[in-house]
């Protein structure tokens, strides 16, 4: 890995998504405690995999989050120096098993062939990874918003969604003033 602030090469300017558009087929599922150790269990991997790489590792989405329902998939968040150097994480991840899912401007999505671990490679810095972990850190703290979010979760998920994504941006409006009650916390 190169500790260089310059990317070796533009980053892709489209989004490709492997497969195409999935329906959601999963529910949610009562916090489970068996997901921490899950994900401990991945990061184990991630990091035996990137053996020697500068990047950082983290449980993000609804199952870091203790008490909050959430569907069965276990998100992680890997930072790395270059997103553009695909050559040195993408091939790694590859190799210990994860398939590649999406190639997008500044992210990189790679799963489980079971899909119930999403591990979603950013370069370090990018505002995303910092929104994942406000959000996952306010929620682990704030009984009220991770009430709101799970209600809203649950009225979405018994609609029928044919493209996993569209469920996503369904949960927007309340990440999003979740988000902003997080910031206006933070001293």
């Amino acid at each position: 890995m190169t500790n260089s602030s310059r990317p070796r090469r533009p980053d892709v300017t489209t989004v490709e998504i492997i497969g195409g558009p999935e329906a959601l087929t999963v529910g949610l599922s009562d916090y489970d405690a068996r997901w921490p150790e899950i994900y401990r269990r991945h990061r184990r991997r991630i990091l035996d995999a990137l053996a020697g790489a500068d990047v950082d590792v983290e449980h993000i989405g609804s199952t870091a989050v203790p008490g909050l329902a959430a569907k069965p998939i276990v998100d992680v968040v890997v930072a790395v120096p270059d997103i553009t150097a695909e050559e040195d994480y993408l091939d790694g991840l590859l190799a210990a098993g994860y398939e590649l899912r999406v190639r997008e401007p500044g992210h990189r999505l790679v799963r489980t062939p079971a899909r119930d671990v999403h591990v979603h490679v950013y370069e370090r810095g990018d505002a995303a990874v910092y929104e994942y972990l406000l959000l996952r850190d306010h929620l682990r703290t704030h009984a009220g918003d991770r009430a709101l979010y799970e209600s809203v979760k649950r009225d979405l998920i018994g609609r029928r969604w044919n493209d996993m994504n569209d469920y996503a941006d369904a949960k927007s409006e309340v990440i999003l003033a979740i988000k902003a009650r997080a910031r206006a916390a933070r001293p």
